[in-house]
């Protein structure tokens, strides 16, 4: 059996790898266009950071060999043919057409089973300049060690990243932290990380990035770059940037236009549709990594996952069902992680704005608290959204976190749950290992999930931090915060606003009930939540119902930056 495999960065090797541990007999040859294969794409931005010093480390096993084509053909029996471009697939005779990019040779490769592991391009809008030297997209090594060499010889004070997606915000923070390069960020989306966390949430990361010297311009569209031998300005809607470095991060396109060409089915979006086992409209073409459609397990919609994760787990299904078996790849669930400087965010499943563009009723619980236990002297404050629907249905998670591994573990929980349409109650209820220099005894995504119920249940009435910002700035301020902490916590408060702010402690709330107003709107207060919560109980089983409480408290609202 001879094996064709277009691509070898993610998918590709790992296909062939499995199946030469399954077949070692079976003929396997793989094709890229080029030079590099089998690199970890994700880590580039910690390559020019400088976090990682080698770029052969981005290309090297954990046992420190470089995944070369020698590599593949010593150590795992499979040949590479690098700059070699596939260029159309004949599917009757069951033959790949290729050209040697350096020497124009032509290439007629047979086989009895073809992988396209094509995977995706740098989104590249046409707009005026685009081409201008110094724009780059972070698509390859080569992109990479070029930006890197201009960061580390000193040549590129001022950069402007355009998208504030994961790669956007990473290589941000690979200018800003390592190089001191004056760093902007261009969004059109009035928010970073748009359509996978919150607004709130959003927000917490900018301000973040602000305080670690980060600039920002959201919304905002860009109509071109201007310069002369090289990129010099970034035009936006009335503004310009400076720039010595552009960094494009607008998302990827799907290679598949070989797919196209063949006759194969693709959709409307361009992916290649594949089945569970992976197998395009031709039984004998599998497909997978950057450029397949995958089921969105929480909505059975289709997805598209451009993750090197999700490709190497597919990689491997193909290698198994090449070598005879019957493997399936489910589809996914949209788990994500980033690091943003000293702080992680993390999600999996539907933020409430993606749940409601699916026609879902939902709501989301924002819940704060430390990620050990509360006596335990090394503890940070984790936030953790769940959004829910109506009818108890956990639909997904997202969060932020100090950049260890506490938030991306809560997450992962929730992630291997979302597939199976988890209800509320078992995420109030999962059981997950409790020590306190790890966690809480009653753990945040219990809290979250507890919290979460008492929405649905119509005990819980929630303000978040966006709709008290908005709350705060109106004239007319007809509402009374009644602050639940201790006095000395809320004197300052009292002092600066003595016409809206009231200071009850919690455990004094009951006896001194009297005292709260029954016709004025009453926000509760307090650090994080959760005494403002007990507060409100309290008030509504005494008949004064025009209460709300603050999600997070003021934690939240200094996470965002919100002075008051």
């Amino acid at each position: 059996m001879h094996v064709v495999i277009i691509g070898a960065v993610a998918l590709g090797p790992k296909a062939a790898c499995r199946l030469k541990r399954l077949v070692p007999d079976a003929r396997v040859t793989m094709l890229e266009q080029g030079a590099r294969i089998s690199y970890g794409g994700c880590g580039i931005p910690y390559y020019v950071s400088g976090d990682v010093s080698d770029v052969e480390a981005l290309q090297s096993t954990s046992f420190n060999m470089v995944r070369d084509p020698d590599f593949f053909r010593e150590a795992k029996g499979v040949d590479v043919l690098v700059r070699t471009k596939a260029e159309r697939i004949d599917r009757v005779a069951k033959v790949v057409h290729a050209r040697n990019l350096d020497t124009g040779e032509s290439i007629q490769l047979a086989y009895d089973k073809l992988v396209l592991a094509t995977g995706s391009r740098p989104r590249q809008p046409d707009l005026p300049g685009v081409d201008l030297p110094e724009v780059f997209t972070v698509s390859n090594l080569d992109e990479a060690e070029a930006i890197r060499s201009r960061v580390e010889g000193g040549k590129v004070s001022k950069a402007v990243v355009i998208g504030a997606g994961f790669i956007g915000l990473e290589m941000a923070e690979a200018l800003t932290e390592m190089w001191g390069v004056e760093t902007t960020v261009v969004e059109i989306a009035n928010q970073v990380l748009p359509g996978f966390v919150s607004v709130d949430l959003a927000r917490m990361a900018r301000q973040h990035m602000q305080e670690q010297g980060v600039d920002f311009r959201l919304p905002s569209k860009v109509l071109g770059f201007a310069g002369g031998s090289h990129v010099q300005r970034v035009l936006l809607e009335g503004e310009e940037l400076e720039a010595d470095l552009v960094i494009m991060s607008v998302g990827v396109i799907p290679n598949s236009e070989l797919a196209m060409e063949a006759g194969l089915e693709v959709s409307a979006k361009g992916t290649i549709m594949v089945n569970a086992r992976m197998q395009t409209s031709d039984p004998d073409i599998y497909a997978g990594g950057n450029c397949v459609q995958l089921p969105n397990l929480v909505t059975n919609q289709p997805g598209y996952y451009p993750l090197g994760s999700l490709a190497n787990r597919q990689g491997r299904v193909i290698g198994t069902n090449l070598a005879g078996g019957d493997a399936e790849f489910p589809g996914a669930v949209g788990s994500f992680a980033v690091k943003l400087f000293d702080i992680s965010v993390a999600g999996a499943g539907l933020s409430l704005e993606m749940a409601k563009r699916n026609d879902l009723e939902a709501i989301c619980a924002h819940v704060v608290q430390t990620d050990r236990a509360h006596f335990f002297p090394e503890k940070e404050l984790m936030h953790l959204e769940l959004v829910v629907g109506k009818s108890g249905r956990v639909l997904g998670i997202q969060g932020l976190g100090s950049k260890n591994d506490g938030l991306v573990g809560r997450v992962g929980a929730v992630a291997a749950l979302l597939a199976r349409h988890p209800h509320v109650s078992e995420i109030s209820n999962l059981e997950l290992p409790y020590s306190p220099p790890f966690s809480s005894a009653m753990d945040i995504l219990n809290a979250v999930a507890n919290a979460a119920e008492n929405i649905l249940d119509g005990r819980g009435k929630t303000l978040n931090v966006r709709e008290f910002a908005e709350l705060w700035q109106r004239a007319d301020r007809d509402f009374l915060i009644l602050d639940c902490r201790a006095p000395a916590n809320a004197q300052d408060f009292l002092k600066k606003y003595p016409d809206v702010w009231k200071n009850i402690p919690q455990d004094e709330l009951r006896v001194r009930l009297g005292e709260v107003p029954r016709d004025r709107r009453i926000i509760l207060f307090c650090n994080a939540g959760g005494r403002a919560y007990e507060a409100q109980i309290t008030l509504e089983n005494a008949g004064v119902t025009k209460t709300q409480y603050l999600e997070g408290g003021l934690a939240a609202l200094r996470r965002i930056g919100m002075e008051i």
